[in-house]
């Protein structure tokens, strides 16, 4: 079978699925877990700077790789070319795994806990099933249908984003709090809480590097690969940081502390108690928007990876709008396998430390082919280059060390995943 290309995703529609990717489950479910070891409105907002500010350099080199490799499959394709297909296998499994599904069912299961205030009877595994097929239904069978409903619920979702920052900030009396830094709030960043909790903070930043999955699908690569990502993580950043502002101007901090609805919450505070069931529904709005993103990309990981092994051929069949069906059922299995069995907060943790391992090795690659190949034609160049790609990979490697000593269990089993798919490369490569 020739495989066509379908350049059909403009930068508005790329740069909505960064968005969406990001603004999502961890926004509205991590600011509690948070507050747990850091009670500092300082620390607090701090952490989402620092997760701005690493999101956005780890974009730079990712579009770099991208612009210079612009087929889709993410870091399976850049690592596999770049390093060795053994390294980009297990990154491909990862990210079809752990990297979209798993965070597509959390979105999901997410959006039927905020929802279960309006409708108390409503089951939230089975609410979350529905929403899951639904979307991969719609995905995997109308190719402009996909990208009118990610555009519109990527606009509705900012909107009512900008509603609730804009009424906490300026219509609701709020609590007396101080954002200025004390000396032991400079202490505390650089302390092994502060780093575990960037994985949360990591976590809700997630997707800032959504379009390098669908780079085969985005016309002019060279150029909107890089301004889709910038501009969705700059955004995203300044929305996250207010957001969540907002939730400590408003809550007192004692209401927040190790609770997962700190979106409901907050509402309630800011529209009252009869409003609160609006709140959720609000919430569970913007977080369709978070599952459609995933299930859209999450298939062309599949595809890509199809394309390469003869057993996996399967895979990456495609019907006339190219989009890669087979791949989609791949998906809704694994992903209805992650309602049935999972943990919504152990599966949040170390879906965070797998992803950052994953893009820790992805950003290396950028030094490795800088040496192996520096006459390679490079449409974009990282800005700031080694510095803002070396930040990149210094702190998460912080952030990985205090983490594998503090949350052991989630980083073995996130490490565990890594292995078996490993495992399964050279079971697999025999074929290819």
């Amino acid at each position: 079978m020739t495989h066509k290309s379908y350049r059909h995703l403009k930068l508005a529609t790329a740069t909505s699925l960064v968005i969406s990717s990001m603004i999502g489950t961890g926004i509205f479910t991590s600011l509690g877990y948070q507050l747990v070891d850091i009670r500092s409105v300082f620390t607090i907002l701090m952490l989402w700077v620092v997760g701005g500010i690493l999101s956005l350099f780890g974009a730079l080199s990712y579009s770099e790789l991208a612009a210079a490799f612009p087929r889709s499959g993410g870091e399976y394709y850049l690592l596999s070319r770049i390093i060795h297909p053994s390294i980009g296998f297990v990154a491909g499994i990862v990210s079809a795994t752990v990297g979209f599904s798993a965070p597509a069912v959390l979105a999901a299961i997410a959006f039927a806990n905020y929802f279960a205030p309006i409708f108390p009877s409503i089951n939230i595994t089975i609410t979350a099933v529905i929403i899951i097929v639904c979307i991969n239904i719609l995905h995997a069978t109308k190719l402009n249908m996909g990208k009118l409903f990610q555009d519109w619920t990527t606009i509705l979702k900012i909107g009512l984003i900008l509603i609730f920052i804009i009424v906490g900030l300026f219509f609701i009396e709020h609590q007396l709090i101080s954002v200025l830094p004390t000396h032991s709030d400079l202490k505390l960043i650089a302390s092994p809480e502060f780093a575990v909790n960037l994985v949360w903070v990591s976590y809700a930043y997630a997707g800032w590097n959504s379009s390098v999955y669908v780079v085969g699908e985005i016309v002019q690569p060279e150029k909107n690969i890089f301004r889709s990502i910038f501009i969705g993580t700059i955004i995203v950043t300044l929305l996250y940081i207010a957001l969540n502002f907002v939730f400590l101007y408003v809550t007192p901090i004692n209401e927040l502390i190790g609770r997962v609805e700190v979106g409901y919450l907050s509402g309630v505070h800011l529209f009252g108690t009869k409003l609160a069931t609006v709140v959720s529904l609000c919430i569970g709005l913007l977080l369709i928007s978070t599952v459609s993103s995933y299930i859209y990309i999450g298939p062309r990981i599949v595809q890509a990876i199809g394309k390469d092994y003869d057993r996996l051929r399967i895979l990456s069949k495609t019907d006339s709008q190219g989009i890669p069906y087979n791949a989609f059922i791949l998906q809704l299995f694994i992903s209805l396998l992650f309602v049935f069995t999972s943990s919504f907060e152990q599966v949040l943790m170390y879906t965070g430390i797998t992803l950052i391992i994953t893009s820790t090795i992805t950003v290396c690659s950028l030094f490795y082919l800088r040496y192996k190949e520096p006459d390679l034609v490079r449409p974009y160049n990282v800005w700031g280059y080694p510095w803002t790609s070396l930040f990149f990979v210094l702190l998460n490697s912080w952030v990985l060390y205090y983490t594998f000593r503090l949350q052991t269990l989630e980083s073995i089993i996130g490490l565990g995943l890594m292995a078996i798919s490993f495992g399964l490369y050279f079971i697999i490569k025999k074929d290819k």
